[in-house]
């Protein structure tokens, strides 16, 4: 086998390395078993978790998520999923931090209606704002508008986290050149999140750079979520590889793979 010449450097969040740019959710699967099994299988280290909607210790007489994805093996990233108000999200951090011991790391979204659930840019802003003064280290949720982007950066956001497609829509990268310019610009960890329907979705992101990919229902959604799972660590390896390789560049004609000196006829 011939030496592997690759080294990459590690994932960077809030202060703390990451070997994995594969960072998955909890939701949709059929069961706890199948969750554990699947985020096992992708080789996350990140797991995000809805707290309106999953039971982190808020109910006691209920199944409680982190008997399977124990913080002291994965970073937990509480999530805002559900929120619709900055007043909302602002709370359900408080509540998060409250649950989990003073944890600060969290992943912001607003969303702006139920149908779209597009991120509410203005209302994002402003939670992020009183996040940020209150300590909290915000990974944030938004549209794949630079601009925006950018101003999540300079307001103190640890990781901008721009949509590849409608959460939940499996539609892929819909604006691969928006995505591009927001990676170009960033000094902070840029993670496609949302809108993933397949491996070759996260190896696209991958290959415009970005550092990371954020999914869940592309593997809970799969028909075997967890052969999916292995399907999309792959996908983010390759992809990274690829982006660190150089592309070659695009021609408009053919030219030959073989030189054509020293032909034999």
């Amino acid at each position: 086998m011939s030496e592997r010449h690759f080294t990459d450097t590690p994932l960077t969040i809030a202060g703390k390395n990451y070997t994995s740019r594969l960072l998955v959710g909890t939701g949709k699967y059929r069961d706890l078993e199948e969750t554990r099994l699947a985020i096992e299988q992708s080789g996350a280290q990140i797991v995000t978790v809805a707290i309106r909607r999953t039971n982190i210790g808020q109910d006691p007489e209920q199944p409680n998520l982190l008997a399977v994805i124990s913080p002291d093996k994965y970073t937990i990233l509480p999530n805002t999923a559900g929120c619709y108000t900055a007043t909302d999200a602002v709370r359900t951090c408080r509540l998060a931090r409250e649950l989990l011991g003073d944890h600060t790391l969290v992943k912001l979204e607003v969303l702006g209606d139920e149908k779209t659930l597009f991120p509410d840019i203005p209302a994002t802003f402003e939670a992020a704002g009183i996040l940020i003064k209150e300590g909290f280290q915000v990974m944030v949720y938004t549209n794949d508008d630079p601009i925006m982007a950018k101003r999540f950066e300079e307001l103190g956001c640890v990781a901008v986290m721009p949509l590849a497609a409608p959460i939940g829509s499996g539609l892929g990268i819909r604006n691969p050149l928006n995505i591009l310019t927001i990676v170009e610009n960033a000094h902070v960890p840029i993670l496609v999140d949302a809108g993933v329907g397949t491996a070759s979705d996260a190896a696209i992101a991958m290959e415009l750079g970005c550092d990371g990919v954020l999914m869940n229902t592309a593997i809970a959604a799969a028909k075997q979520p967890i052969l999916m799972a292995e399907a999309m660590k792959k996908a983010i390896e390759a992809g990274r590889e690829a982006y660190q390789a150089g592309r070659m560049p695009r021609k408009r004609y053919g030219s030959a793979s073989s030189p054509l000196q020293g032909m034999f006829f």
